[in-house]
């Protein structure tokens, strides 16, 4: 028997111009079941009613947590009110994302799947963090970066 006791999560994930609707479906579907807020930074590559993102995040989509910027300069405004450490997930930072201690507020920033992020957001990061691949893997699919960072900070802080 699983616990069905709702979390309360204390995190939420953004998402920088997002380019696959299936991947914002399945992160959609995953911040459901966890609690935890999604926030996408505008322009995405897709319309937020397209099919792909339908049928990957199923029913979930009617009960997760979706905040839409319609840039970056309104999504600093939004954060400049409310706060929260902005950690960056990129290959360019040198901490792993499980050497890293996760804090309530804060904000996990993926950048978009095909060009990731422009430098001034990596300028607005308080924190970077890295997912370690072994030999020659550049990336990994935008949901399971998100999946592995969305679990790791729970984790620490459940």
């Amino acid at each position: 028997m699983t616990d069905q006791t709702p979390l309360k999560a204390s995190i939420s994930v953004v998402l920088f111009q997002p380019d696959i609707p299936g991947n914002t479906g399945t992160i959609l579907r995953l911040a459901a079941c966890f609690d935890v807020t999604v926030h996408v930074i505008g322009p995405a590559g897709f319309r937020l009613d397209d099919a792909s993102l339908q049928r990957a995040g199923m029913d979930y989509l009617e009960r997760a947590s979706l905040v839409q910027h319609v840039d970056w300069a309104a999504f600093q405004a939004w954060h400049q009110q409310t706060g929260g450490r902005i950690v960056v997930f990129s290959t360019f930072a040198q901490k792993t994302y499980t050497e890293f201690r996760f804090q309530a507020g804060d904000l996990l920033l993926f950048g978009r799947e095909s060009a990731g992020l422009p430098e001034l957001v990596h300028k607005a990061a308080d924190h970077r963090v890295l997912i370690r691949m072994a030999g020659s893997g550049r990336s990994l699919n935008l949901a399971v970066s998100v999946a592995m960072g969305v679990g790791e900070a729970l984790r620490q802080l459940s």
